[in-house]
Formats: structure tokens, sequence, C-alpha cells
């Protein structure tokens, strides 16, 4: 089976890093297939409720809510997320779950769910499949319930985002046990080559910038899109009305407003304000032309 080839594999660089992420996009064809397979699946793999990625009613701004009102802040994640997923983990997964597949059920998901980078390389999760997501949420799903357990009896708050692992509490010191927990928990599970990238690992606190999946919890428990992008489309809107911004940027700069318009609305609304609807229309109007 040529599936797990046909995929375009590029880098790009990772967030705060001079590392690279390999993307690796399918084919037309096989995304389709992907797509039919995640359909079919989404009913029947579990997701838990503390998982926030790639599911319908959630997102970074659901995630981070969760988080509010609390004083205390601990932020770690997953290092190689995707690719550290293999068919054989998926495949104990669903065990686990009572799912059981025929040999040639197995044979057809592992070729149309996961790619190999070269010829001689092990099939893995890719980034860029629609129906990774699904996959990895799943695959998370008994980890989940357990670090879910442990955290309500400590009084902790929870969250997953894809690898992105957040955890808030009003107790203070209680969040430094944290990482310890998560390596114990681990190899209980079975979960492969996935590992705690501990040079991501962050404690915050009230009092100190406190960022989760990349929106601001202010001291006064509110969500904010934070100062450095308010300034930056506060320029960008400045620039649009002087004629000096490009159509790419204009395009950019509608998305960050509709981002702004959903995590702050009080800041969106200061920008009409500010500059007019009117120009806030016109820009509305370039990006569909």
């Amino acid at each position: 089976m040529t599936a797990p080839y046909r995929y375009k594999i590029y880098k790009i660089a990772k967030r705060n890093s001079d590392k690279k992420r390999t993307i690796a996009h399918p084919s037309k064809e096989l995304k389709f297939i992907q797509r039919e397979i995640t359909e079919y699946l989404t009913d029947k793999l579990p997701v838990h409720e503390c998982a926030f990625a790639y599911k319908k009613g959630s997102s970074i701004k659901t995630n981070a809510q969760v988080h509010l009102h609390t004083k205390y802040l601990l932020k770690m994640d997953f290092e190689n997320f995707f690719p550290s997923i293999t068919p054989r983990l998926f495949f104990s997964k669903l065990r686990l779950a009572n799912i059981d597949l025929t040999a040639d059920d197995k044979v057809l998901l592992e070729n149309i769910l996961f790619f190999k980078s070269k010829r001689n390389s092990n099939l893995r999760l890719s980034i860029g499949a629609p129906s990774s997501p699904l996959i990895s949420n799943f695959v998370m799903y008994f980890w989940d319930i357990e670090v879910q357990e442990i955290c309500s009896k400590i009084g902790v708050n929870y969250t997953r985002y894809a690898d992105d692992l957040t955890f808030s509490t009003n107790n203070k010191d209680v969040l430094f046990d944290i990482p310890d927990m998560l390596e114990n928990v681990l190899p209980k599970y079975s979960l492969g080559r996935i590992r705690i990238n501990h040079e991501k690992t962050v404690f915050s606190s009230k009092g100190h910038n406190r960022h989760v999946t990349g929106i601001t919890l202010t001291n006064d428990n509110k969500l904010s899109i934070g100062r450095e992008r308010k300034r930056k489309i506060s320029a960008m809107i400045h620039h649009f009305i002087n004629g000096k911004l490009s159509t790419d940027e204009c395009n950019k700069l509608v998305g960050l407003l509709a981002f702004a318009k959903n995590i702050e609305p009080s800041f969106y609304k200061s920008m009409v304000i500010k500059y007019g609807s009117d120009n806030i229309y016109k820009l509305q109007k370039q990006k569909d032309k």
C-alpha cells in the first residue's frame, strides 16, 4: 500500500525555538479517506472532557477559561507529541477501550492514518492529517482520566490542549509535585515514546505574566489578547487607514481583529470607537476582494 508515502513533507520553525517541526500533509485523495474514517470513528473513540483541542465546542478560549480565578499556574508539554504516536500505541488503547479490530482492519488503519517520512522509517502520526487530532486525543484518554482524578483530589484544575498541559490552583506549593506525578503516571499507561519536555515547564502566579494557549490571564480574572497584540493591531489599523498595508497584511489584520473580538470584546470595541466603524468595515471588504 502506497498511502503512508502520499504526503507532502516540509519543516517549519517551532515557536520560541531554533528547532524545526515536520509537517506532513496527505494528498487530496488520502485526506478525503482520512476525513471519512474520522467521521466514522468520532462517536466510537472516547475523548476526555479535559481535552480541549480539536473538539466541537472547545477552543483555546474555553481551555483558558478553566484556569481563571486561580492564583498559581503550571504549564508543561509533551515532546514531539504527534510523531510519538504509533499504530502499536493506537491499537493498544483500542484494546483497552474494548474495541476489537480484525487483522485486515489494523492493516487498513495503520496505512491510512499513519505516515512514513522515509522508506525504512516507522509509521507514525502526522502533523497535518485531519485524522491525527482525534487519534491523539483518544490515545491520551485513559491518561487524562487518571491525571484529572489525581488533580481533583488536591484542588487542581487540569486541561490538555493537544500537547500543552495546564494546571492551576489556589493552593500554594501544590503544583510543585505535579511534574513528578506525571512521570509516575506515564509508564503506567504505556504511552510509548511520549515524553514530558521538561525544558518547557513553567511555574507562574498572579503578579506575573500568565498565558494559557496563547491567551493572557489578567490579575482581575479576565481573558486578554495581551499588550503586544493590542499594540500591533492598533498600529496595523492606522497603517491600513493611511494606505500602507498590503493585501496579505490586511488579511492578517482581519484575523487578528476576529481573534480579539472573540477573546477580548471590549478591546475590539475600543478599536471600532477609536478608528471608526467605517474603516473596520472597509478593512473587511478589502479582505473579501
